[in-house]
């Protein structure tokens, strides 16, 4: 395991995404339980990109430049369209009192939703994880489950810390309208920082 792949994985997890703000949203409204529900249910979203991977995706797009430059353009629309989402106060950082009544189980499977359409895990999971494999690489497959299986616990790690750190605050900011205005501008820019990031990121 190269020490440059766990520092791009912990940028890429730690970034605010969709799973990110699901698990922020779970915490805010139900507690440290939903978050961790929520942070399980994101990381098995990053399965069915696993196996995209593994089938040859990968490959489609390093050789195609328009299937590259399609799934980075949807996932720039997509981020800013998140960031629009953040300061409307709706989608997954919408701090919505019917939360508290879905089971960890519905918790669970929209965490898994929300990621398998996190154009972030695409871009990754297609496109930058096969750098980290060696050309000469006896057992390539292998060797990306390996990377992918590092990815998800580091994954888990990192949603549930996000996740039991909001719960821990959540008293303060729910009940204080200003606080809430600015984490939702803060994540926001966030979204919008990610969608030029990615706009500029080449093949």
């Amino acid at each position: 395991m190269t020490l440059s792949f766990l520092l791009t994985s912990l940028i890429v997890i730690a970034s605010p995404g969709t799973g990110v703000l699901y698990t922020l949203a779970a915490a805010l409204t139900r507690g440290s339980r939903a978050s961790i529900a929520a942070a399980f249910g994101c990381t098995l979203g990053i399965v069915p990109h696993i196996g995209a991977a593994m089938l040859g995706l990968a490959a489609v797009l390093h050789t195609s430049a328009l299937a590259f430059a399609a799934l980075k353009w949807c996932g720039v629309v997509y981020l800013l369209y998140m960031a629009w989402q953040a300061l409307r106060e709706t989608g997954a950082l919408s701090v919505d009192a019917r939360l508290e009544q879905r089971s960890g189980r519905r918790v669970i499977v929209t965490g898994f939703l929300i990621n398998i359409l996190n154009p972030k895990l695409s871009i990754f999971f297609l496109a930058f994880l096969p750098q980290f494999i060696a050309a000469g690489e006896g057992h390539p497959l292998l060797r990306m489950l390996e990377l992918s299986l590092a990815f998800m616990a580091m994954t888990l790690a990192v949603f549930v810390v996000y996740g039991l750190f909001a719960a821990g605050v959540r008293d303060r900011i729910v009940t204080r309208p200003g606080a809430m205005t600015w984490l939702r501008r803060g994540f926001a820019g966030g979204f919008v920082a990610l969608g030029a990031r990615l706009a500029f990121a080449e093949r």
